[in-house]
């Protein structure tokens, strides 16, 4: 109850991780994103319900938190974390940080600062185009296979916060990824395992609001 826990990114990992959070009992958790709630988001983002599209992500998951436990100290940050402002929230007395951003830039700088700080960190891959639970694994950031996201992230922190390049020494951050091969969207509705680079846009629009 004592402990404070905050959920970077509240998207299809970042919102299951903080139910999770609350159903656990944790006293204090902090909520980060600055996205809005669409229907397209129902397929994997719990705060997205009929009612809560348009709302703000961070205030339609603090609604439920609330429910599962009225007793936690549920609080909101709607704002996308960046490099000016980790510092800011992410403060002393966080003593662990759920790790759910997609953007690499925004990641390695979380990544940097928690591991400068000693604040305990979970560092969750990208998980779009998969869908296999028997491919996840846990492994150190150095260490992940098969996650563009996270190769990337791994790049940048070798590049300008200093973490070791010499490909036998770990990084000691917790990173939760898929060894499953990433499946794209095809504009006849269908899916395919290469990315595809003649198309436009093939995701899900979520439009204003």
């Amino acid at each position: 109850r004592a402990s404070h826990l905050v959920v970077v990114g509240l998207g299809g990992v970042g919102s299951w991780a903080a139910e999770s959070l609350a159903r656990t009992g944790i006293g204090t958790i902090t909520l980060v994103d600055m996205d809005d709630v669409c229907v397209s988001n129902t397929n994997r983002q719990l705060h997205a319900l009929n009612g809560a599209y348009g709302r703000t992500k961070t205030d339609a998951m603090a609604e439920r938190l609330r429910a599962i436990n009225p007793h936690a100290d549920i609080r909101v940050h709607f704002g996308f974390l960046t490099t000016k402002n980790v510092a800011e929230l992410i403060t002393g007395d966080v003593d662990g940080v759920v790790d759910a951003i997609d953007s690499v830039k925004s990641k390695a700088a979380l990544i940097a600062h928690c591991k400068r700080r000693k604040i305990p960190l979970v560092c969750a891959g990208g998980a779009g185009g998969q869908t296999d639970p028997t491919q996840i694994r846990v492994a150190d950031l150095s260490r992940t296979t098969q996650d563009p996201l996270l190769a990337k992230v791994r790049n940048l922190l070798r590049r300008e916060y200093g973490f070791p390049r010499n490909p036998k020494r770990r990084f000691g951050v917790e990173a939760v990824y898929s060894l499953e091969q990433l499946k794209y969207p095809t504009g006849d509705g269908s899916v395919c395992l290469q990315k595809p680079s003649d198309q436009g846009p093939v995701r899900l629009g979520c439009g204003p609001g």
